[in-house]
This record gives C-alpha cells, sequence and structure tokens, in this order.
C-alpha cells in the first residue's frame, strides 16, 4: 500500500512539472500563430489606403489562400510529429513561418499577396495538430482535456494582446511620412509579429522534450512514473481498436467530424478576418476606438472556453459541450445585422459569438481519440484540421465576395451563421461523448476523456 502512495505521489510531481514547463511554451507559441495568420484583418484598413487593388475580394482570397498551403501539407506534417519528432518538427514550422510572416510586408499586387499567403499555410501546416499529438506523449487521459483547453485559451488571448499592439504599429508611418527604414505601419506590423516566431522556433528546439523518458528536468523516479501510466494506456487502447491509420481517415465518423470542423472554421475565420473592416463600416470607427472594441470579443471567448472546457470535464460529456456553444453563436451571428446602430447591441452579439466560435474546441478535439487509437487519432486529426481548414479559404472569400458585389457584409453574415448551425448539427447526430454509451458496441474506450468518477480532468 505504501508503494502505491509513493507511486502516486511522484507520479503527481511528474504531471504538474509537465504542466508548468510545457504548457506555457506551447500556448505563447500557438498565440503568435494565430496573429500571424490573422493580423491582416487590422492590416487591410491601411493596405488598401497605399494599394487601391487591394479590395475586400483580393484581401479576403489571400487570407483564405492561407489554408489551402496549410492544407496540402497538414496531414504529413501530423504523421512527422508522430513517427519522428514533435519538437523538431515545431521548431522548423515557427522559423519558416515567421520568416514568411515577415517577408508579407513587401508585397505590393494581389499576386504576389495571394503568393506569400500561400507559402505561409504551407510553412505553418502541422502546428495545430502536431502540438495536439505532443500533448499525447506527456498528458495522460485524465489530464489531457484539461491541457488541451489551457492551449485552446491561446486564440482568445491572442485577440487580446494583438489589436493595441497592432494599433501601435501601424501608426509607425504612412506613406507620406514613412517610419523607421522607410517602412509603412502595416508593413512594421508583418515584421514584428514574424521575427518572434522566429525566436520562438529555436526555443522550442531547446525547451520541448519529445517523450518523458527523455526529459532531465524529471526525476530518474519521476521519468519512470509517467511513463510506465503513458504506457499502460497506450497498451489499453491498442489491445481494444485495431483502426489502421488509413482506417481511419476513412471512418464515417472522421470524415463528418471533418466536414462539422470545417463548417464552423468557415464562420470563424470569415468573421474573423473581416470584424474590423465591418465594425469600421458600420460605425466610423477610429483607429483607436476600433482595436479598444476589439478586446472585448475575445475576453468573452476566453472566459467561455474555461468555463466550458471546466464543465465538460466536470461532467464528462463532450459532444453537447462541443455542440451548443456554436448553436447559441451562431443564433447571435444571425442576429447580428439587425442591431446596428445601437453599438452595444452589436457588441453584445459579437461576443456572445465569438465565445460560441472558441469555446467548443476543446471538447471537440476530444471527440476523435473516444474511438481511435494512437497512430489511427494521429492521422484523423491531421484530416480534421486540414479538409476543415479549408473553411478558411471560403468564409473570408466568401465576405470578401459578398461585399464586393452587394457593398454590403449582411448576406455574407448569414452563410457564416448558417454554416455554424449546420456544424452543431452533425455534433449532435454523431452521438460521441456521451457517457451512457456501450463501449463494447455503440461507444468506445476514451483517449482524451475518462469516465467522470475516476477522471480528475481533460
Amino acid at each position: 500500500m505504501a508503494s502505491s502512495v509513493e507511486h502516486e505521489q511522484v507520479l503527481n510531481s511528474a504531471r504538474r512539472k509537465s504542466y508548468r514547463r510545457l504548457l506555457p511554451l506551447l500556448v505563447l507559441c500557438y498565440i503568435i500563430a494565430y496573429v500571424d495568420r490573422a493580423n491582416v484583418g487590422l492590416a487591410k484598413l491601411l493596405m488598401q489606403k497605399d494599394m487601391p487593388a487591394f479590395n475586400d475580394a483580393v484581401i479576403g482570397f489571400g487570407a483564405g489562400v492561407f489554408f489551402v498551403g496549410y492544407f496540402l501539407l497538414e496531414i504529413p506534417g501530423t504523421l512527422l510529429c508522430e513517427a519522428w519528432s514533435a519538437r523538431k518538427w515545431i521548431s522548423r514550422i515557427m522559423v519558416s513561418w515567421g520568416i514568411v510572416a515577415a517577408a508579407t510586408a513587401w508585397v505590393k499586387t494581389p499576386t504576389q499577396f495571394y503568393v506569400v499567403r500561400f507559402i505561409l499555410g504551407l510553412a505553418e501546416a502541422g502546428f495545430f495538430p502536431g502540438a495536439i499529438i505532443y500533448m499525447t506523449h506527456w498528458f495522460l487521459n485524465r489530464d489531457r482535456t484539461r491541457a488541451l483547453g489551457i492551449f485552446m485559451i491561446s486564440t482568445p488571448i491572442a485577440q487580446l494582446a494583438s489589436p493595441k499592439i497592432s494599433s501601435w504599429l501601424l501608426s509607425l508611418g504612412t506613406t507620406a511620412r514613412p517610419g523607421p527604414l522607410g517602412l509603412v505601419g502595416w508593413q512594421w506590423m508583418y515584421i514584428a509579429w514574424g521575427l518572434p516566431a522566429v525566436i520562438l522556433g529555436f526555443v522550442v528546439l531547446f525547451f520541448l522534450t519529445d517523450h518523458p523518458n527523455e526529459a532531465g528536468w524529471l526525476t530518474a523516479e519521476e521519468r519512470q512514473a509517467l511513463g510506465e501510466e503513458l504506457a499502460k494506456e497506450r497498451a489499453m487502447r491498442l489491445a481494444k481498436h485495431r483502426m489502421t491509420a488509413w482506417e481511419a481517415v476513412a471512418h464515417p465518423k472522421v470524415l463528418l467530424l471533418a466536414l462539422a470542423y470545417f463548417c464552423v472554421v468557415t464562420g470563424n475565420y470569415g468573421l474573423e478576418f473581416f470584424l474590423p473592416s465591418i465594425l469600421q463600416q458600420w460605425y466610423g470607427l477610429e483607429l483607436s476606438k476600433l482595436t479598444w472594441l476589439l478586446l472585448l470579443p475575445p475576453t468573452m471567448a476566453l472566459t467561455a472556453t474555461l468555463l466550458v472546457g471546466w464543465n465538460s470535464d466536470r461532467t464528462g460529456e463532450r459532444r453537447l459541450h462541443a455542440a451548443l456553444p456554436a448553436l447559441i453563436g451562431g443564433v447571435a451571428l444571425a442576429l447580428w445585422p439587425l442591431t446596428r446602430g445601437h453599438l452595444p447591441l452589436t457588441m453584445a452579439c459579437l461576443m456572445i459569438t465569438a465565445a460560441g466560435l472558441k469555446c467548443y474546441l476543446a471538447p471537440f478535439w476530444a471527440l476523435p481519440s473516444l474511438f481511435l487509437s494512437k497512430n489511427a487519432a494521429a492521422s484523423s486529426v491531421g484530416l480534421i484540421n486540414s479538409l476543415a481548414n479549408l473553411g478558411g479559404f471560403l468564409g473570408p472569400s466568401v465576405l470578401g465576395f459578398a461585399q464586393t458585389q452587394t457593398h454590403s457584409y449582411v448576406g455574407g453574415i448569414y452563410f457564416m451563421a448558417f454554416c455554424m448551425g449546420i456544424y452543431s448539427m452533425i455534433i449532435i447526430a454523431l452521438r460521441l461523448g456521451r457517457k451512457d454509451e456501450d463501449r463494447e458496441g455503440r461507444g468506445f474506450e476514451p483517449i482524451m476523456a475518462e469516465p467522470a468518477e475516476s477522471r480528475q480532468s481533460t
């Protein structure tokens, strides 16, 4: 009995150290990744003044073509993380995307913009699912959704951190009065947000550790205890699931999850890339006031993400926690155009929408591992993320095209709300993540989740 208690104490010490050592850096990396892919939404406000050819259709297509490049290398990158070294692959990704993101400062034509955004997608492909796979190398079932939830708050943190910093960078120079090195503000914004990715890429290489048995920052006893527990969980999953990686990517539930995620990503990125432009068009806001208002939606999203993740862990329920927030957010988005002329109501609907577009993520990413083993889960995560992120191409393209053709964003907004509703209906219909499932037939032994009665978190 004493040895069992001692083992648990050593294991808990290893778990705590893993949280403190790994998650802060992963969160910081994802914050920079999210800013680098989404900062075009603010940059366009000044790019369009300097380069009139960059209308909303051009910006929308360029913002979205990032995800075409992302799609092409997503699955190979995810498999490399599993088979080779997640640490080295994530490091490579960050250095290359930081260089390309900074290079956006020198685009002069729409074609150059499209090329750079496409290459940026190629460079960043594999980071997000690679980080998810990396966490399966370190966090036990009881910890994984909690760790994933902490990782997911990166996006609202990025949205909180970037507007005021970007606003200051945009003020560094104009065409009439260039800033340092003869560059204008939007050029400095791309450069200043790209360079941290390069620096963090080298930090990742030397600071992260691929597996517990390589961690010099754990004691020998901690390495052994954590490694043994992870190995036991892997053995249990392999005994139950013999699905190959290729079988996983063709599994109907994986394909439906990809379709669902495609729909919600369409709404998410369409809104994020054009939100500053929509608010400016509706209310004629100055940049300084606009960037203050842009802090409100991610504040709501951050709070909701933490609450939904906590309640999903507390109850052991995943499906409704993944579906209902997006459904509520879609309804708020559909009501959004009706609030035009009433800024407080506009912001209230926007905050609810933003919460719905973020807080579903941790429960959603727990779903694939409810019925897939390690290698199959790695393949499915890459497939779901790569196919679904093509919605990041569709959403901005549709919204930009709609505005260019009709001089209004309303049609595009309704389209995004509809997509969010489709996502929710698919997740509800899939019947995954229910506590009362029969694990011998309809249900499956979870990887990222555990029954409520035995789970501490994730």
